[in-house]
């Protein structure tokens, strides 16, 4: 694949790029580190400037590179254009400011900003706040474009995905590439959607026409590679991780999934069983942060520490919908993206206590055992940090200790390798061992 072409488009020249530009602009910014280290060193050389001509152009440079807060200062003080309310509007829906990326939006079209645009842009708005109802009134209002736009069918698809119908959204999405076949996000979320519905032969065909074009979605990169490790087809899966790290050569899940990859060229022993553990603690690592969540659920989560796919295991409904600020609509998120991977709210919960009982009722026949296991971990003298974590995590007993695994362990806030090794090494001295995901 070749790299995709550097467009002669410079955003601090005297003449602002148009808006298709900036948009192409933005496109070859992010296809590599390289260009991001680039673009970046741009925007530094001329972020002192208090030019308002200035200030629009560093805002959006600042926008493009992800340093969202810092663009809405700059755009803030900017002169008034289509451009700087639009661009405001990004800066501000990534910032989770909803209504006022929506009035800045609206300010837009006094500039003369395309109506359609801004139809579709308020209705992303308004489904990223978990508005859907108005999300769905924007999109009715340009009906007419039904049939005729791309962008129209694929932001209905996102709404209709979001609201659980499924099915809809695939033919909207397969509508949007019939008028537009090269549209990488439509072509995106309809392989998505197939890879989570079981189909994955034409998951894999809709990546791979991903895979083809540029930029390509990194992610459909990983997702690809993922189907293809599944399939054993470890060459091809190889071959998709490559293309990501040469353009993203500090990529971390790329870098750890290649080290996957080439292990499981060369497994000599229960190969099945091995690509099952790796599948699984892969999900169970997936960082929350890659869902499309509302600003809500990911603040309320990040207060409650929960990070990855696998945190969600270990806490019911009834613990989440407990917390401030956290209501039904965020729930029936979560849910969904737990019921997308086969998975449930406190399922590592059931899976231990499930455990536990199974290990109680083997170790009932042997009195000695379970006289150890229902000994206080205060008899293993473990130092206080040790002691503090496997507190918070309600661990009393030593039998409750060899229930947890590594992972468990270290999830715990201030629980390092140290402690763990400190846990591994008293327990093993009295012939027992944290259980093992395996």
């Amino acid at each position: 694949m070749e790299p995709i072409a550097e467009p002669e488009i410079n955003l601090f020249t005297d003449k602002l790029p148009s808006m298709d530009e900036l948009k192409q602009l933005t496109e070859f910014i992010n296809s590599s580190e390289a260009n991001l280290l680039n673009f970046s060193e741009q925007v530094e050389a001329n972020i002192t400037t208090s030019s308002k001509k200035k200030l629009l152009t560093v805002g959006i440079g600042l926008f493009i590179l992800g340093r969202n807060a810092e663009a809405v200062q700059k755009l803030e003080k900017a002169a008034d254009c289509k451009e700087k309310f639009i661009y405001l509007a990004f800066a501000l829906r990534r910032t989770g400011e909803f209504e006022q990326a929506i009035e800045n939006l609206q300010s837009s079209l006094k500039y003369g900003a395309d109506p359609l645009t801004v139809t579709l842009e308020k209705s992303v708005t308004y489904r990223y706040a978990s508005n859907f109802k108005a999300a769905d009134k924007e999109l009715k209002t340009c009906a007419n474009f039904e049939n005729v736009s791309a962008e129209y069918h694929y932001q209905l698809a996102r709404l209709q995905e979001a609201e659980g119908l499924y099915e809809q959204a695939m033919d909207n999405y397969k509508i949007a590439l019939e008028l537009a076949p090269n549209h990488q996000r439509a072509l995106f979320h309809l392989a998505y959607r197939c890879d989570l519905s079981g189909d994955e032969d034409a998951a894999i065909d809709y990546y791979k026409q991903i895979a083809s074009t540029n930029p390509v979605y990194v992610s459909a990169l990983l997702n690809l590679a993922v189907l293809y490790e599944d399939m054993d087809e470890f060459d091809k899966a190889s071959r998709c991780i490559g293309k990501v790290l040469e353009a993203h050569p500090n990529h971390h899940r790329a870098t750890l999934f290649k080290k996957d990859i080439e292990s499981s060229k060369t497994m000599l022993y229960d190969e099945e069983k091995e690509k099952r553990r790796s599948r699984r603690i892969q999900i169970l690592e997936t960082p929350i942060s890659d869902f499309e969540l509302s600003v809500r659920s990911r603040n309320c989560l990040k207060k409650m520490h929960i990070e990855t796919v696998g945190d969600l295991l270990n806490i019911t409904e009834a613990e989440l919908l407990s917390y401030k600020n956290f209501g039904e609509t965020s729930l029936r998120e979560i849910k969904v993206i737990l019921a997308s991977k086969g998975l449930r709210l406190g399922m590592a919960l059931e899976e231990k206590q499930l455990a536990s009982v199974e290990t109680s009722e083997r170790d009932a026949a042997e009195s000695q055992d379970v006289e150890l296991l229902s000994k206080s971990v205060d008899e293993l003298q473990l130092s206080v940090r040790a002691r503090k974590c496997l507190q918070k995590l309600s661990v009393r007993t030593i039998g409750e200790l060899t229930q947890k695994t590594d992972a468990e362990l270290l999830g715990c806030k201030n629980f390092g390798v140290t402690s763990l090794n400190e846990i591994k090494k008293n327990i093993s001295s009295i012939g027992l061992s944290l259980r093992s995901l395996d």
